[in-house]
């Protein structure tokens, strides 16, 4: 899977290109500098941990595969229309994800990741958790019981993946009849929004199918326009913080709830839900996008090209090194990934910013080049 995500990457730049191109063509530019790097960043750090935990991601489900699948030597999977029945259940496990991750606050922890950008591009489509598969790879074993081989599997994840890169926009309308079906740009921006009647709506990746059959489409109204972002914002563009920041708030909620029955209410209740001891949080609607100067741009920029050339010499070595030097290159790349950040929240310096990127692609590059 390593390489089909490397080969996808130049796809996935040119089409973001021609977005940007035909939006400042169009006066309607949905595109953010910081934003942008924010979500591209976490999409590298999600194939950083990625690469360190195949084992969790692929290698579980492999493992159970021959214990808990009912037919193991049936002919279905061995014909072309396999791939596609391997889609269509994994389309289905993957909306209950999905749904839960919105309804549960742990599984909401990880998944959080991806709605924090409070622009609607391709870009946030990247914005991938890191988190997100060691939580919920068990949702998907129903998959093993009727007998989907690990291959199958695996490029069914695949085709779901890529199938949602496309859409994550504002520039494709309402497509009539296939909204009705299949999950478009008009049905997701209505998934991505905060407004009060869209949230937790149209959580298929493939088919919106699902989501009209268990009571959670809500179609876009040309009277509501989309708001995006959460409903506590992100402040800053750090990367760490992102993925972790939740979890943290969600432990302090867990050790001030008060009896066993309130701890697992905070852990698997509503994300919104707080201790019966505590007042919940202040809910703030937006943020304004913090200006970034010229030269953080240009050192944020730099950096981020540089953390996409390391990340992808790692994910074209990844299968040929060894534990210990894949711990230490993805040490690295993280590293980096968190100097964009602090350059653009001006918790570094450009220049400061520059030396710790650049020490950090230098090590894991050398870690590479001695595996």
């Amino acid at each position: 899977m390593d390489d089909v995500i490397l080969f996808a990457l130049p796809v996935f730049a040119v089409l973001m290109a021609v977005e940007f191109a035909w939006g400042l063509a169009r006066g309607r530019n949905t595109y953010g500098l910081a934003d942008t790097l924010a979500s591209l960043s976490q999409g590298l750090l999600s194939q950083v941990v990625a690469a360190c935990t195949q084992l969790i991601q692929i290698g579980l489900y492999t493992l159970a595969w021959p214990w808990l699948t009912l037919t193991p030597h049936a002919a279905l999977w061995t014909h072309w229309q396999a791939i596609a029945l391997a889609v269509l259940l994994y389309d289905f496990c993957d909306y209950w994800l999905h749904r839960v991750s919105h309804e549960s606050a742990l599984f909401w922890a990880a998944h959080v990741v991806h709605h924090q950008s409070r622009h609607f591009n391709l870009s946030t489509a990247l914005r991938q958790e890191s988190a997100y598969a060691l939580s919920g790879w068990m949702f998907f074993l129903p998959l093993a019981v009727v007998g989907v081989p690990p291959a199958q599997f695996a490029i069914a994840g695949i085709v779901v993946l890529f199938y949602q890169f496309w859409i994550h926009t504002e520039h494709v309308g309402s497509l009539g009849v296939l909204d009705r079906w299949l999950s478009t740009p008009s049905n997701h921006r209505v998934h991505q929004a905060t407004n009060d009647r869209y949230l937790d709506r149209n959580y298929g990746a493939i088919l919106v199918v699902w989501d009209r059959l268990f009571g959670t489409f809500e179609p876009e109204s040309a009277s509501e326009p989309c708001v995006y972002g959460t409903k506590v914002p992100l402040v800053g563009w750090d990367p760490l913080q992102a993925v972790g920041g939740n979890y943290v708030d969600l432990w302090r909620r867990f050790v001030l709830a008060e009896g066993w029955h309130d701890k697992i209410g905070v852990l698997f209740g509503s994300p919104s839900r707080h201790p019966a001891t505590q007042a919940p949080a202040r809910i703030v609607a937006t943020l304004a996008e913090r200006p970034v100067g010229q030269a953080q741009a240009g050192v944020a920029v730099a950096l981020f090209m540089l953390s996409t050339g390391c990340t992808a010499a790692l994910l074209w070595r990844a299968d040929d090194i060894g534990r210990a030097t894949l711990s230490g290159v993805a040490a690295a790349l993280i590293a980096g990934l968190w100097s964009i950040g602090a350059v653009l929240d001006g918790r570094l310096t450009p220049r400061a910013g520059g030396i710790v990127g650049a020490a950090s692609a230098t090590a894991a590059l050398m870690l590479l080049g001695t595996a």
